[in-house]
C-alpha cells in the first residue's frame, strides 16, 4: 500500500518524506517505480527517514516541517503468538502518530484502516461506515487491533486533530514482496485445487491510494469512507485468477468439520515445531466468513468508479510477468 501511496503522490509532483525501519531496504520500492514506468526523476523526489512508529522520538523528528500525513504502517498477523506484538504496532504505534500530528500541527492526516475495524451486520447484510463494533470472542487479534488504532485516530479527531479514515477491503496489486494478491496468484499456479465458501470484498491498491490522495485534498475531516470494487466468493475470485493463467479453477470444497481439524492439526504441528502455523483458527474463520461491503458513500460523494477485480487481477500478473499484456 505504502508503494504506490508514494507513486501516486510523486507522479503529481510532490515531495515525500517517508519513514522507514532502521535496516530496511528500499530498493523494492525504486523497482516498482520502474514497472509502473515512473519518469527518472520521480523516485528522486522521496526522502527516506529512518525510524518506527513505536518511537515516538523518531516520529517527532520524522514530522517536522510536514503538512500532511498518510499512516499506512501497520503488521497484519493471524499468528496468536503475535497479537501482543500486533496490539503494540497497530494501537500504540497509531497513538504514537496522532500525538506526533498533534504535537507538530501537522494539517491532515489520512490513516489506513480496514474493513476489519467495521462492525457486523446480522444475516449477512451490507457492511458500511454506519455498522458498528461488536465485541466478541469470533474477533481476530487483527480486526481488535484495527479497530483499538482507529479508536486512537477519533481520539486524536476529538483533541483538534484534522483527520480522515479510509477502510479499504482486501487490497489486490502486485508487489516483490508474499502478500495476499502474491500469494494467491501462487497457489493457482501450483494447481491447489481447494477453495471455501467465503465471500469478501477487494479493492485495487491504485483506488486505494488514489483515494486517499482525493481525501487529502478535500475538506473532509472527521469521517470514514470504505474502499470496496467488488464482493466476490472465494472460489470465483480464484477461478478468475485462473482463467487468466489458462489453469484449473479450484474444483474441491474444504467444508467447515475438514477446515476445523486442518486449523487443529496445524497448531500441534507448529508447536512441535516451534514453526509459524500455516493455518490457525482465525484464517480459518476469514475464510468462511461471507461478508458484504459498500463504497457508496465514497463513490457518490467524489464521483468515483473503482477498477473491476478481473482488470485489477490482470494488470498485477502482468507486472509480475505471469502473462503478457499492457497496463
Amino acid at each position: 500500500m505504502g508503494s504506490y501511496l508514494l507513486f501516486e503522490l510523486t507522479a503529481r509532483g510532490e515531495k515525500v518524506r517517508a519513514l522507514i525501519r532502521p535496516g530496511k531496504d528500499p530498493s523494492p520500492i525504486q523497482k516498482l517505480f520502474q514497472s509502473l514506468n515512473a519518469v527518472p526523476e520521480q523516485y528522486s523526489l522521496i526522502e527516506w527517514v529512518e525510524g518506527d512508529i513505536t518511537d515516538q522520538y523518531s516520529l517527532l523528528a520524522a514530522l517536522e516541517n510536514v503538512d500532511k500525513v498518510h499512516h499506512c504502517a501497520a503488521l497484519i498477523s493471524f499468528d496468536p503468538r503475535k497479537r501482543k506484538e500486533m496490539m503494540h504496532v497497530n494501537i500504540e504505534g497509531t497513538a504514537n502518530v496522532v500525538n506526533a500530528c498533534l504535537q507538530r500541527k501537522v494539517e491532515k492526516l489520512c490513516h489506513v484502516s480496514s474493513i476489519a475495524s467495521l462492525g457486523r451486520t446480522e444475516q449477512g447484510g451490507i457492511i458500511d461506515e454506519s455498522a458498528r463494533w461488536k465485541t466478541s470472542r469470533r474477533n481476530s487479534g487483527y480486526a481488535v487491533s484495527k479497530y483499538g488504532s482507529e479508536r486512537e485516530v477519533w481520539r486524536g479527531i476529538e483533541e483538534g486533530l484534522n483527520a480522515v479514515i479510509v477502510n479499504p477491503s482486501v487490497i489486490l496489486g502486485a508487489s516483490n514482496q508474499q502478500k495476499a494478491t502474491n500469494r494467491l496468484f501462487h497457489s493457482i499456479e501450483k494447481m491447489v485445487p481447494f477453495y471455501t465458501e467465503g465471500v469478501n470484498g477487494y479493492v485495487d491498491v491504485r483506488d486505494v491510494a488514489k483515494s486517499m490522495v482525493l481525501l487529502m485534498d478535500s475538506p473532509v475531516s472527521g469521517e470514514r469512507y470504505v474502499l470496496n470494487s467488488e464482493n466476490l466468493s472465494l472460489h470465483k475470485l480464484f477461478s478468475l485468477a485462473a482463467e487468466l493463467l489458462n489453469k484449473r479453477p479450484p474444483f474441491i470444497l474444504l467444508n467447515r468439520p475438514l477446515l476445523s481439524l486442518a486449523w487443529r492439526l496445524e497448531w500441534i504441528r507448529s508447536r512441535l515445531t516451534g514453526s509459524s502455523p500455516i493455518i490457525t483458527r482465525e484464517n480459518v474463520r476469514s475464510a468462511q466468513a461471507k461478508s458484504y461491503y459498500s463504497a457508496e458513500k465514497f463513490i457518490r460523494q467524489f464521483n468515483y468508479k473503482f477498477i473491476p477485480v478481473r482488470n485489477s487481477l490482470e494488470d498485477a500478473l502482468v507486472m509480475m510477468g505471469k502473462i503478457d499484456g499492457k497496463l
